[in-house]
């Protein structure tokens, strides 16, 4: 049985026998509303299409009932697209979330690090140079370019330790050298694997299924436990890395915890989804302004990044239906403006 012990501003402390947490009311209650709203926008994705279904009939065929086709079409066809956007907008978002606490900067995200680039770079390459083709060859090659660009970034950052700052500029500098290999590739390719690649490279959820979905959901089994376990270590980073040596944190293998859940987070969603932009830019900092706190809170971030990535994605089917935009130029459309907002306000900052 549980009984209240403490009450702080906005947090209640609760215990039970001789176990006692903190629980965040604003952040709690600001979750459950985000749930509620991406259960309801999934809902809308799986029933929408040339053979609309009713929420009604989504329940019926979600309990086992149903049609043939009406199970066929959802199963088959729908429902691996709206998980894949699901879990891929909870990873980037988490991503992000994690790379903006450890630099202390909310300009820093995987796209910033460059992870996103390398991904590309490994994709483009399979495809144009490879003759890759099929959903497996592809997001292999993504993850592969993801994670060797984290880890030559990371290598390069390293300075008997990683600043946050040195981290970022590298990052920047490494994204733009990769952006420009890739745009090499894609200038020596034939016609083919030219609109192959640049369909991933727009970061599209169309035709996505299980053999997306699958490896993507058990990444995230895995990584989203580890992200918790970090956050341990990023709240002690958070006073600086002397106040974290004093308290005993083993430093170099706490930043480098971070930064490998965070790129493996990243590279798991692009190769499986596309570089989809601004989502793990824009996400963290919108959970951290609705729950308040001192920095992104993961689980409100991976909701939103859920809610982000699949609202999107209708949006993308309905603007122009019946054709339909790639999720990733939506996203970019609402991260573009905030991205304008938050340097415009940094600059009134430094100029005041």
């Amino acid at each position: 049985m549980s009984s209240t012990l403490l009450e702080l501003p906005g947090r209640r402390v609760l215990r039970a026998g001789p176990v006692s947490a903190v629980v965040p009311v604003r952040t709690v209650v600001v979750t459950v509303l985000a749930l509620l709203a991406t259960v309801a926008v999934g809902v809308l994705a799986v029933g929408r299409g040339d053979f609309p279904m009713t929420p009604q009939t989504v329940w019926e065929v979600a309990t086992g009932g149903g049609t043939r086709i009406e199970r066929h079409i959802l199963l088959n066809l729908r429902l691996p697209r709206v998980l894949c956007g699901l879990l891929a907008g909870a990873a980037l978002a988490v991503a992000g979330a994690l790379t903006q606490t450890f630099a202390r900067n909310p300009l820093a995200s995987p796209d910033v690090l460059g992870v996103t680039f390398g991904a590309s770079a490994g994709a483009v390459t399979a495809i144009v140079l490879g003759g890759v083709t099929g959903a497996v060859g592809v997001p292999l090659a993504a993850l592969a370019g993801a994670l060797l660009s984290a880890a030559v970034i990371y290598l390069l950052a390293w300075r008997q330790g990683i600043d946050g700052y040195r981290l970022v500029l590298i990052g920047l500098g490494a994204g733009q050298l990769l952006a420009g290999y890739t745009s090499w590739v894609l200038l020596r390719a034939e016609q083919v694997d030219l609109t192959r690649a640049n369909i991933w490279l727009s970061g599209s959820l169309a035709g996505r299924d299980w053999t997306h979905v699958r490896p993507l959901a058990a990444a995230l089994l895995v990584l989203l436990p580890a992200a918790l376990a970090v956050t341990v270590a990023l709240r002690v980073l958070q006073f600086g890395e002397d106040t974290a040596r004093g308290l005993g944190l083993r430093l170099q293998t706490a930043q480098l915890g971070v930064v490998v859940v965070a790129a493996a987070l990243a590279a798991a969603a692009v190769a499986s989804a596309g570089p989809i932009e601004f989502v793990a830019f824009v996400v963290p900092q919108i959970a951290l302004r609705l729950c308040g706190g001192s920095r992104p809170p993961l689980v409100a971030s991976a909701v939103f990044g859920a809610l982000l990535v699949v609202g999107c994605d209708l949006l993308a089917r309905i603007v122009i239906a019946p054709a339909e935009l790639p999720v990733g130029l939506v996203t970019a459309m609402v991260g573009t403006p905030y991205l304008l907002w938050l340097l415009l306000r940094r600059s009134r900052r430094t100029s005041a």
